[in-house]
């Protein structure tokens, strides 16, 4: 599939995709763990994960929009993998906004799940995974995903989703202020300008948006950590194995028919849109629904626990896509 001058460098390029696979997953559950252990130190108040939510954000979010959406170019070779985050949420608000009204279940609960169970990690656990297992072709088609697609969606449906489902009682207009104050929003409309002007912010600017954009995971796994009880009487279990189903199995399976099997697409840029939407549930989508009041403790149990179940999952996918 891939062309290599020599088996050395094939295997040095094996190598390093391994090991930058392996630093993400060990500072993920480094975090996730920190978080967890923090709840035990008397000197952290109660409510530090809140502060941490919030500054991922308020901060975090908006720099990485400043970054990375002014130097995406969209055309319609990009439709197979942006639809992946774009489709995805969709067909999880039908899902779960179907099943719960029918079952009566509450708005927070909802939306919880369409947030955590509709939208993927295609950028920190899905980047390293991609590359180790397809190269650096393969990250390409992952980027691609990512940013129009996962952080598009997050930063303009996302929001309204968590908008519309946290109060009951506001009509339209408060919800179009709120989503028009909300700073991601702010960043991406910016950002989209930017786009379209063509302009560029200065290297400095930029490198700086980058490395607090990179605050985005450390500081949201420790917030997820922070919030994260494992309790097996849980009334929230029974809601975690229905998201994590949905997000592991049915809409990588969705996927794979609507791509493979109805419209007949083949190709690695496929192969890799369908295992990026196998990915693990988005951290910022759990942040997002945790800040919003949305079942703080279910987003944290789709991310703590779903994490380490997509390790399986998406390698079982992983050999699906490869005899198909």
């Amino acid at each position: 599939m891939y062309e290599y001058k020599t088996l050395e460098s094939f295997c040095l390029i094996t190598f390093a995709s391994i090991i930058h696979y392996m630093e993400n997953i060990i500072l993920l559950f480094l975090c996730l763990f920190l978080g967890i252990l923090l709840q035990r130190v008397p000197q952290f108040p109660s409510n530090t994960h809140q502060s941490l939510n919030q500054f991922v954000i308020y901060v975090s979010l908006p720099a990485l929009a400043l970054y990375y959406i002014p130097k995406i170019t969209i055309s319609l070779a990009l439709l197979f993998p942006i639809g992946i985050a774009w489709l995805g949420f969709g067909l999880a608000f039908v899902f779960f906004y179907s099943i719960g009204t029918y079952l009566k279940w509450s708005k927070k609960l909802i939306g919880c799940l369409i947030l955590t169970g509709g939208l993927s990690n295609t950028s920190f656990v899905g980047f390293p995974i991609i590359e180790a297992l397809y190269g650096s072709e393969g990250l390409k088609t992952a980027i691609i995903v990512d940013q129009p697609g996962s952080f598009v969606v997050v930063t303009t449906f996302g929001i309204l989703v968590a908008t519309t489902f946290s109060k009951g009682n506001l009509n339209k207009s408060q919800i179009l202020i709120k989503i028009l104050k909300f700073p991601p929003f702010i960043a991406f409309s910016i950002a989209i300008l930017a786009t379209i002007l063509s302009f560029e912010f200065p290297l400095t600017l930029q490198n700086a948006f980058l490395k607090i954009g990179n605050t985005v995971t450390p500081v949201a796994l420790v917030a997820v950590g922070l919030q994260l009880k494992i309790d097996t009487k849980n009334r929230h279990w029974s809601f975690l194995a229905l998201g994590l189903f949905f997000k592991l199995f049915l809409m990588p399976a969705f996927f794979f028919v609507f791509y493979k099997l109805i419209l007949g697409a083949k190709g690695l840029d496929i192969n890799v849109s369908i295992l990026e939407s196998a990915m693990a549930p988005m951290i910022t989508g759990a942040i997002l629904a945790s800040n919003y009041g949305l079942k703080p403790k279910l987003s944290s149990m789709m991310i703590g626990i779903g994490i380490p179940i997509s390790l399986l999952t998406i390698t079982i996918w992983y050999y699906i896509l490869k005899i198909y």
